[in-house]
C-alpha cells in the first residue's frame, strides 16, 4: 500500500547535528565487536564456535579484553540500529514534506541497501548487518502508514516475542551438556592462509548458518527500528531543552538497567552470552546514546575530533563497509595474516590496536573526503543509482 503524506511542521526535516555524532560513534562502536571476529580462531565461523564467549578476567590482559568488550558487545550494533530507524522516521518526514507518496521510492532505496549488504557478505564480511536492515526497513517503513497506535503495538510485541526467543535458547544452552568442540583446524587455516576464493565459496557454502544471527534478532530489529522513529518524533535528537530531558531519562533508565544486567550475564559465562548482546544491550545502548548526547551538549565549540565524528557519521555506510575491508587486509592471510602472527602473548593488545589504528583511519579519510565530496563514495553510488 502506498499513501500519500501531508507535510510535517517545518522542524521535522531540519538536519539533526547529533544524530551524525552518534552515527560516527556507533561505527567506531560496532568495530569494537568486530575486531575480535577478524582476529579470533576461525575468524567468522568461529563466532558460531563460540569464541567470542571465551573471555576471563583472571589476569591483566584478560580483564583488559573483558572490559573492552563488554563496553562494546551488541551496545554499538544496538545504538546503530536504533539511528537507523530514526533516519528512515526522517525519509518519512521528507517524503511528508514533498507530498510524495509512501513507501514509494523507500522501497528502492531498501531493495539496493540487501543488495550491498549481499555484496558485502559474500566478498567482505559474513556478519553483515545491512540485509537485515533492508528487511526490517521494507516493514517498518509499511508499519507507518498504519496509526501510530498500531505499530507502537507492533513495536511492544516485538519486544516481548524477542524477549521469549532469547529466553528459551538460554534456558537450552544452560540445560544442554557441554559442546566442547573447537573451531575446525581446516576453517583455521582457510582464514589464516586460504585464497580470497576459498573464503567466499566457503561463506556461501554456509549461508544458512551464518545468516543466523538477523533471522534470530528479527524481532529485535524490529523494536529497534520502531523506537528510533517514536524517538525521533518525540524530538530525543534535538538542540532544545525538551530534547535534553528525554536524553537524561535515557542516560539514566538506559545505563542505570544495561550496564548492572550487563555485568550479570558476563559473570554468569558463556551461555548467557544471548541475554548480553541481545537483552542487556540494547537497553545500554539507549544508556549510551543519553550519555553521547549530554557530553555534545556541553560542547560548546566542536574541535576536530567531534567534526570527524560527525564525518564518520555522514558516511556511515562507507564507513561500515571499509572498516571491515581494513581489517579483512590486515588480519587474513590474504593480507598481511597478523592474526595467525600474533599469538597468545600478544592478544588482547594488539587487537585493540588494531581497533584505535582503523577508527584513526576511518576519521582521517572520512574528514578528508567530505571536504571535496558532498556524500560518501557508497553513498553516492547509491544515489546515482536510484536516480535511474
Amino acid at each position: 500500500m502506498t499513501q500519500t503524506l501531508r507535510a510535517p511542521t517545518p522542524t521535522a526535516t531540519r538536519r539533526l547535528a547529533l544524530l551524525d555524532v552518534l552515527r560516527g560513534v556507533a561505527i567506531l562502536g560496532t568495530l569494537m565487536t568486530n575486531v575480535w571476529v577478524f582476529t579470533g580462531p576461525g575468524a567468522e565461523w568461529g563466532v558460531l564456535q563460540g569464541t567470542l564467549g571465551d573471555t576471563s578476567f583472571g589476569s591483566v590482559p584478560g580483564a583488559a579484553e573483558g572490559v573492552f568488550r563488554l563496553l562494546a558487545d551488541g551496545k554499538f550494533l544496538s545504538m546503530l540500529t536504533i539511528l537507523f530507524g530514526a533516519g528512515l522516521a526522517i525519509q518519512y518526514a521528507s517524503a511528508a514534506r514533498r507530498g510524495q507518496p509512501w513507501p514509494g521510492r523507500y522501497r528502492r532505496r531498501a531493495l539496493f541497501l540487501f543488495g550491498e549488504g549481499t555484496v558485502h557478505f559474500v566478498l567482505v564480511f559474513a556478519w553483515d548487518v545491512l540485509m537485515g536492515y533492508a528487511v526490517t526497513a521494507l516493514l517498518v517503513a509499511w508499519l507507518l502508514t498504519r496509526s501510530e497506535r498500531a505499530w507502537r503495538r507492533v513495536m511492544w510485541w516485538a519486544a516481548g516475542l524477542h524477549l521469549t526467543v532469547m529466553g528459551l535458547l538460554t534456558l537450552a544452552l544452560t540445560t544442554a551438556p557441554p559442546a566442547g568442540g573447537a573451531v575446525s583446524p581446516q576453517v583455521v587455516d582457510l582464514y589464516a592462509h586460504g585464497s580470497w576464493a576459498d573464503q567466499i565459496a566457503f561463506r556461501l557454502q554456509n549461508a544458512i548458518a551464518l545468516r543466523l544471527e538477523p533471522v534470530l534478532t528479527f524481532f529485535l530489529l524490529l523494536f529497534l527500528f520502531l523506537l528510533g522513529v517514536r524517538l525521533f518524533r518525540a524530538g530525543a535528537f534535538g538542540a532544545d531543552e525538551a530534547a535534553r530531558r528525554i536524553r537524561a531519562r535515557m542516560l539514566a533508565w538506559g545505563l542505570g538497567l544495561g550496564v548492572p544486567l550487563s555485568a550479570a550475564v558476563a559473570l554468569a559465562g558463556p551461555d548467557f552470552f544471548l541475554l548480553g548482546r541481545y537483552g542487556a544491550a540494547p537497553l545500554t545502548a539507549v544508556g549510551y546514546i543519553g550519555l553521547i548526547g549530554a557530553v555534545v551538549d556541553r560542547v560548546r565549540r566542536p574541535g576536530r575530533f567531534m567534526d570527524a565524528l560527525t564525518s564518520v557519521g555522514r558516511m556511515a555506510l562507507s564507513g561500515y563497509v571499509l572498516q571491515n575491508v581494513l581489517c579483512m587486509l590486515v588480519a587474513y592471510g590474504i593480507g598481511l595474516g597478523l592474526a595467525s602472527t600474533f599469538g597468545a602473548p600478544w592478544r588482547p593488545w594488539w587487537v585493540m590496536g588494531l581497533w584505535a589504528a582503523v577508527s584513526v583511519v576511518l576519521l582521517v579519510f572520512s574528514t578528508l573526503w567530505l571536504r571535496r565530496f558532498p556524500a560518501g563514495p557508497l553513498e553516492s553510488v547509491q544515489k546515482w543509482a536510484l536516480r535511474r
